[in-house]
């Protein structure tokens, strides 16, 4: 396994196409009640999708897709920053497994290559988000809504020490290699994960160690030298909305608490890894 690097994706990708117009989309009324085939594909367990404006952490409004697919148990969300990047994020419940990806727009007058890929894998957690059978559910009400985050989760900060095997990847989840098939040199995880996928049964074959990330080993990329020098590098990103908790309602004709909403939250991330060269982290460059 080549060690995590950028790739050079083909000439139609050099610009990623811009997004859609931002339709008059509509507020999420999560019908949670209903039908199962409802806005749900055209057999049972197909994914579902819907499309949402949503106002990122610095003001300006894109559109953010939902994806749902409850025969998997999974949940997907996309959507494209100011600045081009393309975020993906996947949720596997089966495999206790979240897949992100940014397709970020190089810079050419830099040396960079056309696009780079990035994969970060950590642990899911099931209270993070909703069930992927409530996700699927979800209805759309009220044109040209802009949904804001009712909570904003706090900045949390990884050191992605591990590698993963693009290969064997299938074994950690069916979604990582369809999700990370441009970042196959540069998929990351933490030893953390890694040691309770192993106890779960996931081979070892999967991983694979990297370099130390700690500044007295090397220096931030920032602050590196010449720019084919190994360096850490750091990677925000921030999933804009989403829903994380189910609402329960009470009412005299029901005694017991019935599903009757949901509650949308914003969270960021910060991710440091090692690269074996300054080129491949040059948005990091700040002090």
């Amino acid at each position: 396994m080549r060690g995590p690097g950028a790739r050079r994706g083909p000439a139609a990708r050099r610009a990623l196409p811009p997004p859609p117009p931002l339709l008059p989309l509509l507020l999420l009324l999560p019908l949670l009640g209903a039908p199962r085939g409802l806005g749900a594909g055209p057999g049972p367990g197909a994914p579902a999708e819907l499309r949402v404006r949503v106002r990122l952490p610095d003001g300006q409004v894109t559109e953010e897709s939902l994806q749902a697919d409850s025969h998997a148990d999974s949940i997907g969300l996309e959507l494209r920053t100011p600045d081009g990047t393309l975020v993906s994020f996947v949720a596997d419940f089966r495999k206790d497994v979240k897949i992100f990806r940014a397709l970020i727009l190089g810079e050419l007058e830099k040396g960079q290559s056309q696009f780079q890929a990035l994969c970060f894998v950590t642990r899911l957690n099931h209270n993070e988000l909703i069930p992927s059978e409530a996700m699927a559910k979800l209805r759309q009400k009220n044109p040209r809504a802009v949904r804001q985050a009712e909570e904003v989760r706090g900045l949390e900060r990884l050191y992605m020490d591990m590698a993963v095997n693009f290969s064997q990847g299938a074994l950690l989840s069916p979604h990582l290699q369809n999700v990370c098939a441009e970042a196959a040199e540069a998929i990351y995880t933490r030893q953390e994960d890694v040691r309770y996928w192993l106890e779960r049964g996931v081979d070892s074959s999967v991983f694979q160690a990297l370099p130390r990330i700690s500044e007295a080993v090397l220096p931030r990329c920032g602050q590196a030298g010449e720019r084919g020098q190994p360096c850490a590098c750091r990677y925000g990103l921030s999933l804009a909305w989403y829903p994380c908790m189910l609402k329960y309602c009470h009412s005299r004709e029901r005694p017991a608490p019935f599903k009757c909403g949901i509650r949308s939250c914003q969270k960021s991330y910060s991710f440091h890894f090692h690269v074996a060269q300054r080129q491949l982290c040059l948005w990091d460059e700040d002090p």
